[in-house]
This record gives structure tokens, C-alpha cells and sequence, in this order.
């Protein structure tokens, strides 16, 4: 089943950015991953505040796939860097209404 990583990315330094871009892109794609949005342009349109610089939506075949890029070892350097060098929140949201009749 499709899910989807939702991220909210707030850089606290630029250094690690130029290193991540070009492996990250590779990598959710050796995984089945698809960017549907990375863009500092989003607007929050209820609830208690939440700033994030970025916000990223990877759509993926599965639940599988996600956890097989985050888990990656080529992967793993870049992730860190990520976490160390920015305030980020990752969620895997599965695509299905839970709600609906």
C-alpha cells in the first residue's frame, strides 16, 4: 500500500545541504520513492504554530520501501548530517481513509 513521508525540515546550519541533495535524490529513488513536494512555500492553515523552513512529501510503494531508504547504508552518513544540522520531524502516514464508510 502507497505511504507517504511528511517532513517538516528547519536547517540550523548549511553546511551538511550540499552533500544531501544529490545522494538523498538517488537514494529515494533506488527505493521507489517520489518527491512530490520539497518547498519552502507552504502556509499553515490551522492549529498551534508550527515553523519548519521546508516541507517534504516522498511518496512510496510501501511502508517497506520507506523504512528500507531510512535504514540504508549509504543512506545513513546523510541522515545524520540531516539530524545534526537541522531541527526535522518525519512521519510515514500510510495512504488510506480510515474514516471512510
Amino acid at each position: 500500500m502507497t505511504h507517504y513521508s511528511v517532513l517538516a525540515v528547519t536547517p540550523n546550519r548549511d553546511d551538511w545541504v550540499p552533500g544531501y541533495i544529490g545522494p538523498a535524490n538517488r537514494l529515494v529513488a533506488k527505493h521507489g520513492g517520489q518527491y512530490l513536494a520539497r518547498t519552502a512555500s507552504h502556509e499553515q492553515l490551522e492549529g498551534e504554530t508550527s515553523e519548519a523552513a521546508l516541507r517534504i512529501v516522498i511518496q512510496w510503494p510501501s511502508a517497506e520501501a520507506a523504512k528500507a531508504f531510512m535504514s540504508d547504508p549509504e543512506y545513513l552518513p546523510h541522515l545524520e548530517a540531516r539530524t545534526a544540522g537541522s531541527n526535522s520531524q518525519h512521519f510515514l502516514v500510510e495512504g488510506k481513509d480510515d474514516l471512510a464508510p
